[in-house]
């Protein structure tokens, strides 16, 4: 089991050994980490938009595309005789 306690990740204590060099590293790192985290997942929303936005642009030419293939069929009966033309 591990001796974990909330304490070490507090505030240092004014009889603590920790310097403020130590707690400007700290503070660094942590700002660059975010950094890192904030830029990843940025680019995780651009290419989710991206792909949104393709998916939407297949779904608008797909309907194109069947609106067409009824048209084509309607007319091909037509010429057939089956249908009589709409007026």
């Amino acid at each position: 089991m591990c001796d974990y306690n909330p304490k070490d990740l507090s505030e240092p204590e004014d009889g603590d050994s920790r310097d403020d060099d130590a707690k400007n590293i700290d503070k660094r790192a942590f700002d660059e980490m975010n950094k890192q985290i904030q830029m990843v997942l940025q680019d995780m929303k651009d290419k989710f938009q991206t792909m949104s936005d393709q998916i939407l642009l297949r779904i608008d030419d797909m309907g194109t595309r069947i609106d067409d293939l009824e048209k084509n069929i309607s007319d091909l009966m037509i010429h057939a005789g089956l249908e009589t033309p709409d007026k």
